[in-house]
């Protein structure tokens, strides 16, 4: 059967930033100072929102910008291309010369089978021929990048949902791996400052900054004032005993423990689809592993032992109900994407098994550890600050035995589920956990929680509400006026 394509009708105008460039400004992909080149770049939305933000990008696209030249740049998007082209030889080679373009990173995507909700379509060779007369081709998360790294001899890095980063330099993607699991951490304030340290403090401010995030004293070429420092006090290792007598010592051990669990949980993450050479470490990462490992070697044995329990489905379990972070149900973990990094380490493998097949979900808030089947799922409720229960408008699941993902859209949904006890979410530092629990404690003395399973809804809540002559206003629960 001919069908004559009309590939010219698959580019959209954007109100907001396509999904990839979005990832790639959050992840620091893409600079101030980064050069970027859209191939395929449709009506040049994303260009233009670029430049407005002085970023220097252009672009070529074949039925809207054929005479724009092809050109290297730092970074190259191949934004949603290769999925509307029809013939699978093509898709080969567009991909390779946007490889041959991308100085320092390739940004690919393309649109994901659980995206296909046009019934309208019918199949054609190996996609779809939709309504328009364009064709698609959709594909499985790790189908894709399968494809990607098969084509380029790479190992590309999940973005997010139908994205990938294909990155030039080894030790650069290493490097941003390793940082996607190293919390972010502050350091202490001055308690017992000196006349020493109050004499130094503009030369050790700096190290204090570099500890804070490293866990660890810098070698001498890693921070620029170490010669001074050393000049103006003897040693690093002598300015950091007036530091710690200043802040006291106990935040830095802390400090220290949560820096080695973070490369523990990133190397046993590294095995997927193959771990690095320690040579292919970018001199940092080097450093943190001989501070607090001494060798390489020990790292990954203890990095395997991690990765080993994760896959146990009985070690999940019992991390899941020993937790003392997130809200525990029957079958599942619930806790607020902020207070992933403090839970035990284990678990933070067992999601990164999923973070590392999807990449990051946005405006995804909870993450669901369901402890009875391999499982992890990214839930969005975007009022969750503002609403004191707010509704589930998106569920993202990743099956990690099948490696499928499936979605489910809310948004239009008429009895959405909704959250209650929103502070079990939280860590107990959390600035918002107090003013959480304390509606919880108000909604237990109206005997609201008494029937879990007919609050679990919308509707369900709004009935509760009712019988018992109330309303929430704002974190506060009030009296209805009769």
């Amino acid at each position: 059967m001919n069908v004559a394509v009309e590939r010219h009708r698959t580019a959209i105008r954007r109100a907001e930033p396509s999904r990839p460039i979005r990832l790639a400004l959050n992840d620091s992909i893409i600079t101030e100072i980064s050069t970027v080149f859209d191939y395929g770049c449709g009506h040049g939305d994303d260009l233009r929102r670029l430049r407005r933000s002085g970023i220097a990008c252009n672009g070529w696209d074949p039925a809207h910008a054929p005479s724009d030249e092809r050109r290297p740049a730092d970074i190259v998007n191949l934004g949603y291309v290769i999925n509307v082209i029809e013939h699978a030889t093509e898709r080969v080679n567009v991909l390779r010369e946007a490889w041959t373009l991308a100085r320092a990173v390739l940004i690919v995507s393309a649109r994901l089978t659980m995206e296909q909700n046009d019934e309208r379509q019918r199949p054609w060779q190996d996609g779809w021929i939709t309504r328009l007369g364009t064709f698609q081709k959709y594909y499985e998360q790790r189908e894709l990048q399968e494809w990607i790294d098969a084509v380029l001899s790479v190992q590309s890095v999940a973005a997010g949902p139908g994205v990938f980063y294909v990155f030039r330099d080894e030790q650069r993607r290493n490097g941003f791996l390793a940082a996607r699991y190293q919390r972010h951490r502050v350091a202490p304030g001055h308690s017992h400052p000196d006349a020493l340290f109050q004499a130094h403090e503009s030369l050790l401010t700096p190290l204090i900054e570099f500890v804070a995030i490293r866990g660890r004293l810098p070698q001498k070429e890693e921070l620029a004032l170490s010669q001074d420092i050393i000049s103006a006090i003897g040693s690093l290792k002598r300015a950091w005993r007036i530091i710690t007598a200043v802040t006291g010592a106990d935040h830095w051990t802390a400090l220290r423990e949560e820096r080695a669990q973070d490369l523990l949980v990133w190397l046993a993450l590294a095995r997927f689809p193959a771990r690095p050479r320690f040579s292919a470490l970018p001199k940092s990462l080097q450093h943190d592993v001989q501070t607090f490992f001494a060798t390489y070697q020990r790292a990954c044995e203890q990095a395997d032992g991690l990765l080993y329990s994760a896959g146990d489905g009985c070690t999940i379990n019992k991390a899941c109900r020993a937790s003392t972070v997130g809200k525990l149900t029957g079958s599942s973990l619930y806790v607020h994407r902020t207070a992933l990094v403090a839970l035990a380490p284990v678990l933070r493998v067992y999601e990164g098994c999923a973070h590392a097949l999807i990449g990051s979900v946005e405006g995804a808030n909870l993450i669901k550890f369901h402890h009875d089947e391999p499982k992890i799922s990214y839930l969005s409720y975007p009022d969750f600050e503002r609403d004191p229960h707010p509704s589930l408008v998106g569920s993202l699941s990743v099956d990690l035995q099948t490696f499928r993902t499936k979605y489910r859209d809310y948004t239009s949904a008429s009895n959405p589920p909704i959250l209650h006890r929103k502070e079990l979410f939280l860590t107990e530092d959390h600035p918002l956990r107090e003013k959480f629990a304390r509606l919880t404690k108000q909604e237990e003395r109206w005997n609201l929680y008494d029937d879990p399973a007919a609050i679990g809804t919308l509707a369900g809540w709004h009935v509760v509400l009712s019988q018992h002559g109330v309303r929430t206003a704002g974190h506060r629960v009030t009296r209805i006026s009769r």
